[in-house]
């Protein structure tokens, strides 16, 4: 399934989410202007799980940080900002953009722990946004688990445009995440996706929205209290309905 959109429109501007795409842009770009050194500067830079377990150079401290604004290639970077871009401006209207940035960056800092543990021994630099992108995922479903994404939906030959409920859509993906997962293991220092870094932010993600949800209900407060918006959809006959 690829999203296209949700029909979930942000509260405010998503300033945060808008300057994480730029950043990730230009740091993609600063990548491409490497050349030949391209390969070196993602191993100086990446997480490589072997290299953070190992004593001295204290370098390595930051590649946690700065492995989640590089990417391997085009179709890398351009599916991480589309996800962020869809499901990123709703999560930021309920943290507010300081709490949102904060959220972002504790999400990916967890996938690369997660991937660590999972995978100490490797050699392989990590790279991406996806793991902070799976605590946005998971925050989503978490607030918004009605909200609908219009999806497409390739089946055999033909291609369908069905709305599917957050929650749903999610769970498949997570569902996916920990399979790949399981099926990774004992597999050895290999390359390909980090699925443990996005199972790791995934979780991370979920935690936080949850603790922060049961915060904004005992407060009296809604995260969003548009319910039309949220909870209506388009029967077969055109009309609209509360779900």
């Amino acid at each position: 399934m690829i999203p296209l959109k949700d029909i979930l429109p942000s509260k405010s501007r998503p300033v945060v989410v808008i300057s994480l795409i730029v950043l990730n842009a230009g740091v993609w770009a600063f990548e491409l202007m490497q050349g030949a050194r391209l390969d070196g500067f993602i191993v100086d830079w990446g997480l490589v799980p072997a290299r953070l377990a190992a004593e001295g150079d204290p370098v390595k401290w930051l590649t946690p940080l700065s492995s989640m604004f590089m990417h391997g290639g085009w179709l890398h970077i351009i599916s991480n900002m589309w996800f962020l871009w869809i499901f990123g401006d709703n999560v930021e209207d309920a943290f507010g953009h300081a709490g949102f940035a904060a959220f972002y960056l504790a999400c990916g800092l967890g996938a690369a722990l997660m991937q660590f543990l999972i995978s100490m021994g490797s050699a392989v630099p990590m790279v991406g946004a996806s793991g902070a992108i799976s605590g946005i995922l998971g925050a989503y479903a978490c607030f918004f688990p009605r909200a609908r994404i219009v999806t497409l939906l390739p089946i055999f030959i033909f291609i369908q445009f069905v709305e599917v409920p957050a929650l749903i859509f999610v769970v498949l993906w997570f569902l996916l995440q920990l399979f790949s997962g399981c099926a990774t293991l004992g597999m050895g220092s290999t390359g390909g996706v980090a699925f443990w870094a996005h199972i790791g932010g995934f979780i991370v993600g979920w935690l936080v929205a949850f603790a922060w949800k049961r915060r904004l209900r005992r407060l009296g407060r809604e995260i969003y209290p548009v319910r039309d918006a949220l909870f209506t959809f388009k029967t077969r006959r055109g009309t609209t309905r509360d779900e």
